[in-house]
């Protein structure tokens, strides 16, 4: 299991694994409940390359990040380890 500490957003974890490349297991601690759950399930089963391409650059407000971006920061250090 991955665990990524975001910034600048609510949620205070990250949670997650992947496996052949798909994304399974996500949960965000913190936050707003609903759409977390909402976002995690979409994303389970997911493949890594999809998700970054589908939530890089979204803001939340006036925010500069969200949430779905940095999961997709989080998925980006993943793919940066591996290499």
């Amino acid at each position: 299991m991955y665990s990524y500490k975001p910034s600048s957003v609510c949620a205070d974890e990250i949670l997650f694994d992947v496996k052949d490349g798909r994304i399974t297991n996500v949960e965000f601690v913190g936050g707003c409940p609903g759409n977390a759950i909402g976002l995690a399930n979409l994303l389970e089963g997911m493949e890594v390359e999809e998700a970054i391409k589908r939530l890089k650059g979204v803001r939340c407000g006036a925010k500069n990040t969200s949430c779905p971006d940095q999961f997709a920061k989080a998925l980006e250090d993943i793919i940066k380890i591996s290499r």
